[in-house]
């Protein structure tokens, strides 16, 4: 068998199907997601009372609209901003966590501002959508923050054992 930089044809076949199943697996999710697209494309089409597709197609393009004219940039100027100030294994954390409290309260929004309900039906919009918001923002920043710990103190252990010291020294 021929080896080329270490490594045998067997690793290069198995290399081969990995990429193959892969591909396939890839195949699947996309069939998936265009048969879940279809379904509500027919669903929207055949349930034409209850969906009033212009509506839907307005609140559709209206979506895409404020997260390419909103999110985007705001994310694109805090990312920006980031990159000056904060260190780079920390940076994809927080401009990942950025990007989801961004989208979800893009998301919320018609909720948590109460639209869509009138005053006088309180069951149309029965839950306190700005608290659960808070909390699931919450919730996103905090595991940003244990990601954050978490890869400092592996980065200050990994200093501590290779004999690098973890602080400059303080003082003159």
């Amino acid at each position: 068998m021929p080896h080329t930089h270490g490594r045998s044809y067997t690793d290069g076949r198995r290399r081969t199907l990995g990429t193959a199943a892969a591909a396939v697996l890839r195949a699947l999710v996309a069939a998936a997601g265009l048969a879940a697209i279809g379904y509500g494309i027919h669903g929207l089409i055949d349930g034409q009372p209850a969906t009033n597709p212009p509506n839907t197609t307005a609140w559709l393009i209206g979506g895409i609209l404020a997260h390419d004219l909103m999110v985007v940039p705001v994310t694109m100027a805090a990312g920006f901003v980031l990159s000056r100030l904060i260190p780079a294994p920390y940076r994809a954390v927080l401009q990942a966590a950025l990007l989801v409290s961004g989208s979800v309260a893009l998301a919320s929004l018609p909720l948590w501002r109460g639209y869509g309900g009138s005053a006088d039906n309180p069951s149309v919009n029965p839950l306190p959508y700005g608290r659960n918001l808070g909390i699931v923002l919450g919730l996103v920043w905090t595991c940003a923050a244990a990601v954050i710990v978490h890869r400092a103190v592996r980065a200050r252990r990994k200093r501590a054992g290779s004999g690098i010291p973890s602080d400059p020294p303080v003082g003159p």
